[in-house]
């Protein structure tokens, strides 16, 4: 928790107050220490020269033996009461004519100063020694017949204990500083009380001043640069808080309008309310920000074609007819203008009108400041324009505009969301429901049709037709005049089946080529009859190619009638369908009615299939074959491609022949893993060290715990993930691309490679290669069958291999049944090759020479 100004500038004074106490404390005990050592030498010195004074006087007078030991006894007596102690030691010369005396015995000191005949002075335990000596003179020597002049004949020992002293008086130097520390204390506390009066009261008229702010006015007039603190340093903090208040000033904002602002972000809360009734929300919208700024109009724009759009201007109150022309004008010059809309032929212009009792001044259009927002969303493919149009005095005020421009981009976005949301919706729930190539009804729909006709015509009973068309040579069309021709092709023949049929047919896209009718209340013959009619007419029908050429269009038809052949849904579809195949079969371009026999035959074939992959489903008679693809050159890399048989007793079913009604059934997944599981055996019991390529069913790619499996598997039978190469066919996954491409990371991340199946067949092929990470590229082997006839074959074929050789793709060309191709092949540089002249399918691994 921070202290107090006050607090801290009394502690401040009293730390340095103590600390400055300290250091004289020890400055002047040292000092007086030293004096005290140094006054008892002197001392002792003055001692020691009087002693031997005394004393040479006592010798000089030629005092007898016992004369001279009384003085020296009273020498000590006289110092008994003293610090001082008194020793006097006799020379060796001394000793032989006058005896010993009873003094300490000679340390190393007192020799030190026999010998050298020097005084000498030591300080040792607090304790001072003075050793004096008593060197011979000439006058001695009449005493001292054995001496000579300045021999040592004696030391006089003086040693005082000076610790006393030095005690007593360190105590009264503690008891002055005692004495003294109650004055330094109140002196800080009246400095610090003196420091703080002198800023405390500006400070307070300061804190008065901040509280009074309550509002932006209040604080445009508050003025840091009256407040005086009476120091420089405190003076220059207040004049940063100036230079802040004046930055601050410069980008405050009103309350209201933040207040508006974070009511603007609640509103984001969209709900399906808000979506159905867009409008009425919007119209909200403009209200609500009419209470904060005058705004006029605020407009948003759509495509609701291929170059159609609609756009929404709502006006807060209701504008004068010159004001309404010229912004349409406005906003229309600025649309052409934009290279996204230059295309653009036919705008719908909607007026919504907010507040009718309010009208909307003339004004010129020059002064409205226009704030734009755009957005365009890849899918659906909805592109659009919000726009905000606002006339107001706030917005030319720099700081309030940052707020403002903040609220229009939201405003924008949230329009935009709820207006996109709005087209979205509408166009889920039509593609729901349709196809987005012909905009005819879907199969799904298709379905839910054929459920609600039977029940009509089982409560009604009448007879209804059920036609099931599909278009002749299409893939051969589509694979060779591009994608885009197809697509076209798909829409004209459409739109010709819509003319022919009747207006209460329903007519469905059933998938790729092949479409289908319901017919209401309609017997065998007036099905025929429609049939035959739209033959006709689309025999009729021709198209041109992108090459200039002209070609035409035929229909195969199959027809079922309920419930003269079928009361069954399925049954009654799978008769039709029959009936379809069998004019292809027989030559295409006609109409088909089953007989007795047909139905009869269809049927049982359809329940003996389904049972009979029922049954191998159950007794796991999915066998796994092995065709192999071989390299045209010299490489060693081993590959074949798995496929799927089914066990019949003596007979094996080939892939064909079941793989639509097991899709039917849903069986298609688990027959996937099973297949995949008994050629994953036979690779650990033949030990095959080269590569699996695993053509996948799509319904497999959408169950939700198939790579789990696929992972399991490998671990259990051993398996190289690096040699398992998974086939993705584009014509059949391109409608399932986001499962697919979570499909193809899951597996790529786990160490699988990839190859794409018939490259070059549709119009993903190139998109298919830039976004998955492929390993191979197998090219459609409808180029490959003529690439020594057709040179347009043969140059896609070459140009699939050269970027396949950029790319460091390996190629793959499948169908191949001749020698003639293997050689051509080779010269051109494909990688591998597959088909019946080089190797048939097997139950067995073929090892390559």
């Amino acid at each position: 928790m921070p202290t107090t100004l006050k607090n801290f500038i009394f502690s401040i004074n009293v730390i340095l107050i103590t600390l400055l106490f300290v250091i004289v404390f020890v400055f002047t005990t040292y000092l007086h220490t030293s004096l005290a050592k140094k006054e008892a030498t002197k001392h002792a010195n003055a001692v020691s020269k009087q002693v031997f004074a005394s004393m040479y006087q006592v010798m000089k007078k030629g005092w007898s033996h016992e004369e001279l030991t009384a003085f020296s006894s009273s020498l000590k007596d006289n110092f008994n009461d003293t610090s001082y102690s008194i020793d006097i030691y006799r020379g060796r010369k001394v000793v032989e004519l006058f005896g010993v005396t009873h003094v300490p015995p000679k340390d190393s000191e007192i020799e030190d100063v026999f010998k050298s005949g020097l005084q000498n002075q030591y300080v040792h335990n607090n304790k001072l020694r003075n050793l004096q000596p008593i060197n011979a003179k000439q006058e001695c020597l009449k005493c001292h017949v054995n001496a000579s002049i300045g021999d040592t004949l004696g030391v006089i020992d003086i040693k005082q204990d000076i610790i006393d002293i030095i005690d007593e008086t360190f105590w009264e130097y503690v008891v002055f500083f005692l004495i003294i520390i109650p004055i330094f204390v109140i002196a800080a506390y009246i400095a610090s009380r003196y420091t703080i009066n002198k800023i405390n009261v500006p400070l307070t008229n300061f804190n008065r001043q901040i509280e009074q702010i309550n509002s932006m006015d209040d604080f445009k007039d508050f003025n840091p640069k009256e407040t005086d603190l009476n120091f420089q340093e405190l003076n220059l903090i207040i004049a940063n808080v100036n230079q802040l208040t004046l930055k601050l000033k410069e980008i405050a904002v009103d309350k209201d309008l933040l207040e508006f602002e974070v009511e603007l972000l609640d509103k984001f809360i969209i709900t399906s309310d808000v979506v159905k009734d867009w409008k009425e929300f919007v119209s909200e919208l403009l209200h609500d920000i009419n209470k904060i700024m005058e705004t006029f109009t605020l407009m948003t724009m759509f495509r609701v074609g291929d170059d159609q759009f609609e756009l929404d201007i709502f006006w807060h109150g209701v504008p004068e007819d010159g004001i309404k022309v010229e912004l349409e004008n406005f906003i229309i010059n600025a649309i052409h203008s934009n290279d996204k809309f230059e295309d653009s032929s036919d705008i719908i212009i909607v007026h919504t009108i907010v507040e009718h009792n309010h009208c909307i001044p003339n004004i010129l259009i020059k002064e409205i400041e226009h704030q734009t927002k755009t957005l365009f969303l890849d899918t659906p493919k909805i592109g659009g324009i919000v726009g905000i149009s606002v006339h107001s005095e706030i917005i030319k005020d720099p700081v309030r505009g940052i707020v403002i421009d903040s609220i229009l981009t939201t405003m924008a976005n949230l329009v935009g969301s709820v207006k996109a949301i709005n087209k979205y919706t509408k166009d889920l729930e039509y593609y729901a429901a349709h196809d987005p190539l012909t905009n005819l009804f879907n199969q799904r729909v298709f379905s839910d049709m054929m459920e609600y006709e039977i029940k009509r015509a089982k409560r009604h009973e009448y007879p209804f037709g059920l036609m099931v068309i599909d278009c002749d040579n299409f893939k051969a069309i589509n694979d060779r005049y591009g994608h885009a021709f197809g697509d076209e092709f798909l829409q004209v023949f459409a739109d010709l089946l819509v003319k022919t049929k009747r207006d209460e047919d329903i007519l469905s896209r059933y998938g790729g080529d092949e479409f289908t009718i319901i017919l209401p209340e309609c017997d065998l013959n007036g099905a025929v009859a429609i049939a035959r009619r739209i033959a006709q007419a689309v025999e009729k029908q021709t198209l041109v190619t992108p090459d200039g050429a002209l070609i035409g269009i035929t229909v195969s038809i199959g027809l079922a009638i309920y419930p003269e052949h079928s009361d069954n849904q399925k049954e009654l579809f799978v008769i039709a369908d029959s009936m379809m195949y069998r004019v292809k079969q027989e030559g295409k371009n006609g109409v088909a009615v089953p007989n007795s026999d047909d139905i009869l035959s269809i049927v049982k074939e359809q329940k003996e299939k389904s049972a009979v992959l029922l049954q191998a489903v159950v007794n796991n008679h999915i066998v796994p074959f092995f065709q192999p693809i071989v390299p045209t050159g010299d490489s060693d890399i081993v590959i074949h491609e798995l496929l799927m048989r089914i066990q019949v007793g003596d007979r094996l079913m080939s892939a064909y022949e079941f793989i639509e009604t097991a899709e039917q059934m849903s069986l298609i997944s688990k027959m996937d893993l099973m297949v995949i599981k008994n050629a994953f055996m036979k690779i650990e019991a033949e030990n095959y060290k080269g590569y699996l390529f695993i053509n996948l069913s799509p319904k497999s790619l959408i169950v939700s715990d198939f790579v789990k499996n696929i992972i399991t598997m490998v671990h259990e039978y051993n398996i190289d993930k690096s040699n398992i190469v998974f086939e993705i066919t584009e014509r059949e996954t391109v409608k399932n691309f986001s499962v697919l491409e979570k499909f193809v990371q899951n597996l790529k991340l786990e160490g699988f490679k990839f190859a794409i199946d018939d490259f070059g067949s549709g119009f993903s092929s190139f998109h298919y290669i830039k976004k998955f990470p492929i390993d191979f590229l197998k090219i459609d082997g409808e180029f490959i069958l003529n690439i020594n006839k057709d040179e347009k074959d043969r140059a896609f074929v070459q140009s699939i291999v050269t970027l396949a050789q950029m790319l460091k793709v390996k190629t793959i060309a499948e169908f191949v049944e001749d020698e003639t191709i293997v050689t051509t092949l080779q010269e051109m540089g494909v990688d591998f090759m597959q088909g019946f002249h080089l190797g048939k399918p097997s139950k067995s691994f073929m090892k390559h020479d």
